[in-house]
């Protein structure tokens, strides 16, 4: 029977699926991932769901029984056990492993800070850090989401999409995030830097997302027609950057992806 104090104007998190409570409970995760604090109660995370509090207190339960989540006073927050759950798929992906192996050998990335990041819609998923340059500690940490336009990777990977899907994507009066001056703010900016990029072959940030740091990114070619479409990036900082290291970079960087996406080559 349908609860009269659910939100209406709202389709509830599971109506359609065939497994409502799982459904849900992925709402709940997305929920207090995307929570500014971390934390939510449970009548915010009633209203996120979209169903009643005595419903979303069962669920919210099942979860703190199973490590999902975890309860700190009337508040709740992610439970250590996706953390577990992360590494194991992290340390199962091929690709990640190669990554690590592939840049404790090279030449020149071996003393930098390199990622490999997943694309997710808009955004990207960073899968792993290599930290092989101290000086550079800015950079997102492994899990963290960052919005394509404003990484380097994130361009490289976006450049690979059919340029219809890049012009439904990215209007040209498209509002971007803004996190420094030079930030690209328009979604006809973007769409200037993609060509650039298709053209060249690799992406190049400067200071767009952090000041005083420099990036360049390349995709990997994409293992089967469902695979994750993954991504290189190496940080520098601006002061020391040079048009010869960013060569180098860019072609071991190159390297590694062909290694990743043609593991027989």
């Amino acid at each position: 029977m349908a609860d009269s104090h659910a939100p209406a104007s709202s389709d509830k998190a599971g109506a359609t699926s065939p497994a409502p409570a799982v459904t849900r409970a992925a709402a709940v995760l997305d929920a207090l991932a995307a929570s500014a604090t971390g934390r939510l109660t449970l009548s915010d995370l009633s209203r996120e769901v979209g169903i009643p509090k005595s419903s979303t207190s069962n669920l919210l339960l099942a979860l703190e029984e199973a490590r999902l989540i975890s309860r700190q006073g009337s508040e709740f927050t992610l439970g250590r056990k996706l953390v577990e759950l992360g590494a194991a798929y992290l340390g199962r992906m091929d690709e990640v492993q190669e990554f690590y192996r592939y840049c404790e050998q090279a030449s020149v990335l071996s003393r930098e800070t390199v990622r490999i990041a997943m694309l997710d819609g808009t955004n990207v998923i960073y899968l792993a850090r290599y930290e092989g340059h101290p000086a550079v500690r800015l950079t997102s940490n492994i899990g963290d989401k960052m919005p394509v336009s404003l990484c380097a990777v994130g361009k490289a990977l976006i450049a690979r999409l059919n340029w219809h899907d890049i012009e439904e994507m990215f209007p040209d009066d498209a509002e971007l995030p803004v996190l420094t001056p030079k930030s690209l703010r328009t979604g006809a900016e973007l769409k200037a830097q993609l060509k650039e990029i298709r053209e060249q072959g690799f992406a190049f940030e400067d200071e767009e997302s952090t000041t005083g740091v420099v990036c360049l990114a390349v995709s990997v070619p994409t293992r089967g027609a469902h695979g994750p479409s993954l991504g290189l990036s190496v940080t520098a900082l601006k002061a020391t950057y040079t048009p010869e290291q960013g060569s180098q970079m860019v072609k071991e960087l190159q390297e590694l992806a062909h290694s990743l996406g043609n593991p027989m080559g």
